[in-house]
């Protein structure tokens, strides 16, 4: 590692701890020439991901169109950025486990059990969009869907 003050490549390290929840090691380091001390990280690279799109063509996975997705459905919805970022960071996650290579359908399954979990609104929003709907019978049977799945629930909590 090259010293950040006199670009010397010897060092000697003098402190290492886990960072980032220990998705990185943290290096405290000692130049051995002009004795400064300067930081440096250490991080596992991150495994490319490709996304399989629906025409069979494969595209490299964009965190920041998964954010922007989330972030059009969650508009002036009572979710705050770091809320978002949380989700994306979920979701991306989840779906680098999947392997190298996902289908972008995974992404949208992905996506909408996030949103359905924080906000059916935007949940909604998105799988309007996702699922292509084409008349107002197509919002009621999805509404009818949440609802559904909300009252076993609901009947738990009343025993």
């Amino acid at each position: 590692m090259r010293c950040p003050w006199c670009s010397a490549d010897e060092d000697r390290v003098v402190d290492s701890r886990p960072a980032d929840s220990g998705a990185a090691i943290r290096r405290r380091r000692e130049c051995l020439r002009c004795g400064r001390r300067f930081t440096t990280y250490e991080r596992a690279e991150e495994v490319g991901l490709l996304v399989r799109k629906r025409d069979g063509s494969r595209v490299p996975f964009e965190r920041d169109k998964l954010a922007s997705g989330l972030y059009k459905a969650l508009t002036n919805r009572p979710v705050s950025p770091g809320a978002v970022e949380s989700m994306v960071d979920r979701i991306e996650g989840r779906l680098r486990r999947k392997g190298p290579e996902i289908r972008s359908q995974q992404i949208g399954v992905e996506v909408l059990a996030a949103l359905r979990r924080s906000d059916e609104i935007a949940y909604l929003r998105f799988a309007s969009v996702y699922k292509d709907f084409q008349e107002v019978t197509d919002f009621s049977k999805e509404m009818d869907l949440l609802l559904e799945k909300k009252e076993p629930s609901a009947r738990r909590h009343r025993r």
